[in-house]
């Protein structure tokens, strides 16, 4: 069995580890793509792989390399898969290393590609059909060898899932830098992109699978809980969701968080997935309580639900497009409304390459056309969208309340023709139904608020217990002495670290995630880094977040959705994060194109930040994780956003060495509009 030693040797070729001749069957497997190389492009594409290769094995390696690419549309180098050793996130000091920082990237790596956590293990992709760790499994073997050698004064530079090597640096620099699809914007189009992967020059890292900080679906089923706990009290009128029914779709990779949030939110979660084994894989985890292949049994357990207002995940193994319409149905000829909420998570960042499967055909039929006929498929999508939109629309119109989960929804319906334009919108981010940011978590964004995360890297269920017990103590007192709004905010997350234990929430390492402002961020990582340094916690703690944050990501049609200015196409916020997380004490940082809402559409940051026990550490998270709320806030502030005013000039009173510009505000708006009559 292959031992981390070994694994951390670099890329085996003396000898080279024997062919894998066909994908194993027993795994999820991404969708075959379809870039449409030219000619040229083609040896282009196998001549950049083979760069990794010693001369001497070419004649063995490149027929090899070239059938990956004609059957798969890339070179993903499954040779070079680790077959012997279980891939995870293994304690921190199982890896051979010379710096802790790099054993816990190292940590953090693995856990992103186990296939307890992975959605395609085999093709280096953690989430949402496409998002990449790597680019191929060479790529993944060398940045191992270079954790391993790395030391505290050197800095690994990543491109786009390439390790361009170690270089000098200093003790303060990040270990690890990472870009992501960095592309020239003019040529930053889906067909580039397809294009450019498969040459192997670039990737998309969705958001925290390019950044090696994913954690399974617990950050999703934490940000989905929340969301919808916050959409009961915005539209419902009351936080008790009793009886209320939310439609969605997904039960994939992160969409696959969406049954047990429901459940914890206390409603009747009613979720379709068209692929059976995502929907045999949450059902086997407990995280979907029910499930059922027919629409009929599906509306009548709707209605014994609600009769019993009893909070249970159904999903149905079938076409969202189908609930929809059935729902539609039922309301148009009864008057009966069966769905109070509803939203959507499937990948329409990626609706062509396999993250939307249209109604009229099966899981199966859809992974083939994608590949073999990518005009039609795209006109099926197209037409799948307009449906879905139509039956949605009859349903909000009877009362329902709907809102895009920043998946792209509402662009690609828009872009396919169906009826979701906001008519008065000259932003060109409205739509006929919010974004969750707009109406939902915006507010919550503009007050500092955004998912939290930690990582014990001793993977020691009683480590993460314990920070569950700090964390719990430490929101509690902050809570004495903060605004209601803000309390609100710090209560909903008390009672969610309280019950995360026995919501049997991991997935992969030990990790846990809550919603947190720039106070009770810096104070969890000081409660933390005492606790290690104590030994009250057995060893080091990552921290991170989703890229989805208060600073993190520029997005026009998500994060920053409900920012008016003009300015919500402006990449400014997110680049601005990257750089300051890296000189306040990052471990490491990355900056991606593309992430959640598709390639093009955004570009989003995030950061590793290590406590292990020091000074020094307290320190970095101190500074950091200050700068790491505020440049969103302040940015927010300046858009106009009356809550990130409020917000930003609380911190400024808290730090005197914070100095914000705010804005002045037009009071009478008849002197602008009498300004161009």
């Amino acid at each position: 069995m292959e031992c981390l030693t070994e694994l951390c040797s670099g890329l085996p070729t003396d000898p080279l580890p024997p062919s894998q001749p066909s994908r194993d069957t027993k795994v999820p497997h991404a969708p075959v793509r379809n870039p449409k190389l030219t000619a040229e492009e083609r040896k282009l594409a196998l001549r950049n792989a083979l760069r990794y290769i010693p001369p001497e094995h070419h004649d063995t390696l490149a027929p090899e390399f070239a059938s990956e690419l004609k059957d798969y549309g890339h070179i993903y180098m499954y040779r070079f898969r680790p077959t012997s050793i279980t891939m995870r996130a293994y304690p921190i000091d199982m890896y051979p290393c010379q710096c802790l920082q790099a054993a816990a990237i190292m940590h953090m790596i693995m856990n992103n590609l186990d296939p307890n956590v992975a959605q395609f293990p085999h093709e280096l992709v953690t989430y949402g059909g496409n998002g990449q760790v790597f680019s191929n499994w060479a790529q993944f073997r060398l940045v191992l060898k270079y954790l391993s050698e790395m030391t505290d004064e050197q800095t690994l530079k990543m491109y786009s899932g390439h390790p361009l090597g170690l270089f000098p640096s200093s003790r303060q620099a990040p270990r690890v830098v990472i870009t992501n699809g960095m592309v020239i914007p003019n040529y930053s189009s889906r067909e580039m992109y397809q294009k450019m992967f498969a040459l192997g020059v670039s990737m998309y890292g969705q958001m925290t699978a390019g950044s090696y900080c994913y954690i399974g679906p617990q950050g999703i089923v934490h940000g989905t809980t929340i969301t919808v706990l916050n959409a009961g009290r915005k539209y419902l009128g009351s936080g008790d969701l009793s009886g209320k029914v939310l439609v969605t779709s997904g039960l994939g990779g992160m969409s696959g968080a969406q049954a047990k949030a429901a459940v914890i939110a206390g409603c009747i979660g009613v979720i379709a997935e068209t692929d059976a084994a995502a929907i045999n894989k949450r059902h086997a985890q407990k995280w979907l309580m029910e499930k059922t292949d027919d629409l009929d049994d599906l509306v009548q357990k709707i209605r014994n639900a609600r009769d019993e207002k009893r909070a249970v995940s159904i999903g149905y193994l079938g076409n969202i497009v189908d609930v929809w319409e059935i729902l539609a149905d039922v309301y148009e000829s009864t008057g009966e409304l069966l769905v109070d909420l509803g939203s959507d998570q499937t990948s329409c960042h990626n609706p062509f390459g396999g993250g939307y499967t249209p109604v009229q055909l099966t899981h199966d039929e859809m992974k083939s056309m994608v590949a073999s006929d990518p005009a039609e498929f795209k006109s099926l999508v197209d037409e799948s969208l307009r449906r879905q939109v139509d039956a949605i629309n009859i349903l909000s119109a009877g009362g329902m309340y709907f809102w895009d989960y920043g998946n792209a929804f509402l662009l690609q319906a828009r872009r396919a023709g169906a009826e979701v334009s906001d008519g008065g919108d000259t932003s060109g981010t409205k739509f006929r139904y919010p974004s969750y940011v707009q109406h939902i978590m915006g507010d919550i964004f503009s007050l500092g608020f955004g998912p939290f995360r930690w990582v014990c890297c001793s993977g020691d269920p009683v480590d993460l217990q314990e920070t569950d017990r700090i964390a719990a103590d430490v929101l509690k007192k902050i809570c004495k002495d903060v605004p209601a709004d803000v309390e609100c905010q710090y209560k909903d997350n008390i009672q969610w670290i309280e019950q995360a234990y026995e919501h049997n929430l991991v997935v992969g390492s030990q990790a846990r995630i809550l919603y947190s402002d720039q106070r009770g961020r810096v104070e969890l990582a000081l409660a933390f880094n005492e606790a290690i340094a104590s030994g009250r916690i057995k060893a080091a703690i990552v921290l991170s977040r989703d890229h989805h944050d208060v600073s993190g990501t520029d997005s026009p049609f998500r994060e920053t959705s409900n920012i008016y200015d003009g300015s919500a196409f402006c990449a400014d916020m997110a680049v601005q994060n990257f750089v300051g997380d890296s000189f306040r004490g990052a471990t490491w940082i990355s900056l991606h194109n593309g992430g959640g809402v598709g390639w093009g559409e955004v570009i989003n940051g995030g950061f590793g930040l290590l406590l292990d026990g020091s000074p020094e550490a307290g320190e970095r998270a101190r500074h950091m994780l200050a700068w790491d709320v505020s440049n969103g806030v302040a940015r927010r502030s300046w858009s106009g956003n009356y809550l990130a005013e409020e917000t930003i000039k609380r911190t400024m009173e808290a730090d005197p060495h914070l100095q914000v510009t705010v804005p002045y505000h037009v009071t009478d708006d008849s002197l602008i509009d009498g300004c161009f009559t």
